[in-house]
């Protein structure tokens, strides 16, 4: 039987992403006609299940791609606990999953510890999301599994995006989700990012494959949209807007847009970890990179206490953390110097916003003699003549 324009689309799509990562096929036996079964030994691919369309569509898929290379296949299903109901629905999935020919099946229950918990919040959703994956990496490290496949399409895609661009200013709210990324060493996959929901319920249709709706996506469901996620009230009301104004196209857009953002920011947050490595200076106070002669002198006038006249004091009850290069920073582009500034805050526990690196970056372009840019929990950015310090307060510290 001839595959549909949906399941061409999606066989191709798994095929190309499980290749890029050399879980193709195993062997030439899988190029003959016939079925033919994996060998005991070969590579395990996991699917992340939730009985939705967009998830038993990817099992579905997944299972003949799998078939074709000389791969296993089996499936994830996470319980909540946040629904009545949601072993019933779990179990549905995974019975449906074993019926498709997937093995091994499991189904995880986890405990979903949030303060809000019983309610529709952002707060549950990501306290169920941090445990999903959680369960995720535990399976696949038990299982030994190659990769862990999740079925977010391109709508998925353009609602992240959406919810980046409310709740940040951050260039990094137009990347979106990438479409591989690591967890704890287990490697998870994102095949399905150039298939729409449409495309998901249409496989579902032709296979088959009953599917359930989360009522906290607002399908269908009797929750009033304020009492809905964001992510929920974007994908009921947002996007049929932006979609009636400027025509169906802007999501492909938005999708297309993410992939090339985010790989700008990959290359620059590269190029970043390398200057970050090199403006910042050992607790000798020599730069390990050797760059800068003058940070090394004022390091050294720093530890020996030989300061002239002009030179700031330490703040009294502060303990220095890391020193940079502030020359090395000051040669540095814009974007670059902005990241390794956000790196060295982050590394010692410190959380910026964005006046405070605003008024770091005038500490090291445009020094006049300005005071220490204090951040919370006790953390402040001083310089000290080509030197800046990174302080914590040591009540802070000790406590």
């Amino acid at each position: 039987m001839p595959y549909s324009p949906q399941m061409r689309k999606a066989v191709g799509a798994v095929r190309s992403q499980l290749e890029e990562h050399g879980l193709g096929r195993q062997s030439r036996v899988y190029a003959d006609h016939g079925r033919h079964a994996p060998a005991d030994a070969a590579p395990l691919l996991l699917v992340a299940c939730s009985g939705g369309r967009d998830s038993l569509a990817l099992a579905k898929v997944a299972g003949i791609v799998a078939g074709m290379n000389g791969l296993r296949c089996g499936a994830v299903i996470v319980d909540h606990q946040l629904q009545s109901g949601s072993a019933t629905v779990a179990h549905r999935a995974a019975a449906c999953c074993e019926k498709m020919g997937l093995s091994p099946v499991e189904v995880m229950t986890v405990d979903v510890t949030t303060a809000t918990r019983g309610t529709v919040s952002e707060g549950v959703e990501a306290a169920a999301r941090e445990a999903r994956y959680g369960a995720l990496v535990s399976a696949a490290q038990r299982l030994k599994a190659a990769a862990v496949l999740i079925a977010h399409t391109q709508d998925d895609q353009v609602e992240t995006v959406l919810i980046g661009l409310a709740r940040t200013s951050s260039p990094a709210a137009f990347a979106g989700m990438p479409r591989e990324f690591s967890r704890d060493g287990i490697t998870f996959l994102r095949p399905l990012m150039d298939l729409t929901r449409a495309d998901t319920t249409a496989i579902c249709q032709q296979n088959g494959l009953s599917w359930w709706d989360d009522p906290t996506n607002g399908d269908g469901s009797h929750i009033p949209q304020d009492q809905l996620p964001l992510r929920s009230r974007i994908r009921q009301t947002l996007v049929p807007v932006l979609h009636s104004v400027v025509g169906q196209a802007v999501s492909q857009h938005l999708a297309d847009a993410a992939d090339s953002l985010r790989a700008d920011q990959e290359y620059l947050d590269a190029v970043a970890v390398k200057a970050f490595a090199q403006v910042t200076l050992a607790e000798s106070g020599e730069s390990e990179s050797g760059d800068s002669e003058s940070a090394k002198r004022e390091s050294r006038k720093h530890e020996s206490g030989d300061r002239k006249s002009g030179d700031r004091e330490p703040i009294a009850g502060h303990r220095v953390v890391l020193r940079l290069d502030c020359e090395g920073l000051e040669k540095l582009a814009a974007p670059i110097r902005t990241r390794v500034i956000v790196a060295a805050l982050r590394s010692i526990g410190a959380e910026p916003t964005r006046s405070h690196l605003e008024r770091i970056d005038t500490l090291v372009t445009q020094w006049h003699g300005q005071s220490p840019v204090c951040l919370s929990s006790g953390f402040s950015v001083i310089r000290q003549k080509h030197v800046i310090e990174l302080c914590q307060d040591r009540t802070h510290a000790n406590s």
